[in-house]
């Protein structure tokens, strides 16, 4: 008998036409002390899988039982860590996890539930601040108490809901490893909702893909048969990893294609052909892009930029010094706080710079201007206007001596670029995340800027949300081979879109700590970068400058591009 079994469990939502079939006939045994990660997207199911487990919501049919008795709703024996916190924000850190303590061990004496409460809040980390307050803490130290206040119900099972997902690179991986860390001390069984392939493979003893819904199923297991303790540096080496890695990432990346195939088949499209269908960007955007300058195209030269605090100043980024030539694509990496988006917010005018000055084809950046394009992490849509009409306004403002009927055929022309031809007229409010953030690509790119500006652009989407997207990116990038530059903690997403990655030493006080050259053919496409000889080399690279800045470690100007070292 396993000690957790679904059974051919299904749940929907609505009824009659609104009616939505979440899960069909789940089926899924685990082992008492076994570490099992359901891999999902958006939209999969994941929550309400969870939520089942947890007994929180009532099944249609088939039931959830754990170890033989049927779960009828929430127990103590099942601790829950959410991707949102949910803490109490009046109570402390203590006040928090004490409250779950109390609730399960009442009958204790209070001198031994305040020694479980201190247990579990030193174990993951935050004895120093038990006595604050949720509103005191950063975003990783919350979902630490969550987990505190989880363990510290002593619970048979650990239901994890993407829990990491709204993290930063440095502080989901620190937690990743406590996690994995108390799994080994505890032996508790571990479900963990993700979707973030490396995640699973770091902490899972198995994974399992739910396929996107509705009337989402289990797709095939993957076993993890790689040794512990797991260093995510150290198992880039690994063949073993590597094969792994490629059958999930295939495995979803087709599962991918189907349910976008699925979608656009319910699509029904009227008969008729849109009056621009071009292979080639209409005249008025080649003519707006032209420029004389190639080399140095974008010059940072030693670029600071100060804050002023009560403390007195704080130099968020100092002596940044690198060249961009025309039609480069430059991505910049860094862990959370080192003053990636600051170097990008000065580079478009929105951020005054304290120091040094940087060149655009020729010209003194001082201010913001049409010439240079944002896409926000966050889309920044008019949600009244039409997907047509929010990329329109940039149009109209860059190309005034081109006639209405040509600037209408730009922003056709990428809307269809980036897969929106037939959702143009749809109001902002009625889009997906991931719809919004391809109209402000386009809204970008129909701009002709002299530079793209990219900060975080996919940050806020599921893996195969952001999968789609970057290949939409490269799609349309390589028809305007516009100077970019791209802001993002994801070693794949670096990677696969630069052709030299800007790595970034922690603040305050950052810097370029180093440029690496990606000598990958394009266009390149996530599959094909997973078989590329020079991939893992180029990726160990990357994650071994992360990892040696991940405690704070300030690097040494060392020569080469602006005091950066350069990697072949």
């Amino acid at each position: 008998m396993a000690f957790l079994e679904l059974k051919k469990i299904s749940k929907s939502y609505g009824e009659g036409h609104d009616k939505t079939e979440v899960l069909k006939d789940i089926s899924l045994e685990i082992e008492e002390g076994e570490f099992v990660a359901v891999v999902g997207f958006s939209g999969s199911g994941k929550t309400t899988l969870i939520s089942a487990i947890a007994g929180l919501i009532d099944l249609d049919g088939g039931e959830v039982r754990l170890k033989g008795r049927p779960i009828r709703g929430p127990g103590p024996e099942r601790g829950v860590v959410f991707q949102s916190y949910s803490l109490m924000p009046w109570l402390t850190v203590d006040g928090n996890v004490r409250l779950a303590v109390d609730a399960v061990f009442g009958g204790l004496p209070a001198s031994e539930r305040s020694a479980r409460t201190k247990a579990y809040i030193d174990m993951v980390g935050l004895g120093h601040a038990k006595d604050r307050r949720p509103a005191e803490l950063s975003g990783g130290m919350r979902q630490r108490v969550a987990v505190a206040r989880a363990l510290a119900m002593r619970p048979e099972i650990l239901l994890l809901d993407e829990p990491f997902s709204a993290l930063d690179a440095l502080t989901r991986a620190k937690l990743q490893g406590e996690v994995e860390e108390i799994w080994r001390r505890e032996r508790r069984t571990v479900v963990l909702i993700t979707n973030d392939v490396d995640e699973a493979i770091l902490l899972a003893d198995r994974i399992v893909p739910l396929n996107p819904g509705p009337k989402a199923t289990l797709g095939p297991e993957f076993r993890v048969d790689i040794p512990r303790p797991r260093d995510r540096t150290e198992m880039n080496h690994d063949p073993a990893f590597k094969a792994l890695r490629s059958e999930v990432t295939r495995y979803l990346m087709e599962v991918g294609l189907e349910r976008g195939a699925a979608v656009n088949e319910a699509l029904v499209l009227p008969p008729v052909v849109p009056i621009t269908r071009q292979d080639e960007p209409p005249k008025a955007y080649k003519a707006a892009a032209e420029s004389p300058v190639t080399k140095g195209y974008v010059e940072f030269s030693k670029v600071a930029k100060v804050y002023p605090t009560p403390k007195g100043p704080l130099r968020v980024v100092d002596d940044f010094d690198l060249k961009i030539d025309r039609g480069e694509f430059v991505s910049l990496i860094g862990h959370s706080g080192c003053g990636k988006s600051t170097v990008l917010s000065m580079a478009a005018g929105l951020t005054e710079i304290s120091g040094g000055g940087i060149i655009l084809d020729s010209a003194e950046i001082t201010a913001a201007g049409p010439d240079r394009a944002v896409v926000f992490q966050a889309p920044s849509l008019f949600p009244w206007l039409t997907a047509a009409e929010n990329v329109a306004l940039g149009a109209d403002r860059v190309y005034p001596h081109a006639g209405a009927a040509e600037r209408a055929d730009i922003v056709r022309y990428y809307l269809s670029r980036v897969g929106l031809g037939d959702t143009a007229e749809r109001l902002a409010s009625d889009l997906s995340n991931g719809m919004k953030q391809r109209v402000g690509i386009a809204r970008a790119f129909a701009l002709s800027p002299k530079l793209l500006l990219l900060d975080e652009p996919f940050g806020m989407l599921d893996s195969l949300t952001r999968w789609e997207l970057q290949e939409v990116l490269m799609e349309v990038w390589k028809q305007t081979r516009v100077t970019a530059i791209c802001v993002t903690h994801d070693v794949d997403e670096a990677i696969l879109l630069a052709d030299r990655v800007v790595m970034m030493t922690n603040g305050p006080e950052a810097r370029i700590g180093k440029v690496m050259a990606v000598d990958i053919p394009r266009p390149r496409t996530r599959k094909a970068l997973l078989d590329h000889p020079r991939y893992y080399e180029y990726r160990e690279q990357l994650l071994g400058f992360l990892e040696e800045y991940e405690h704070g470690a300030v690097s040494k100007k060392a020569g080469g591009d602006g005091g950066a070292v350069e990697a072949a």
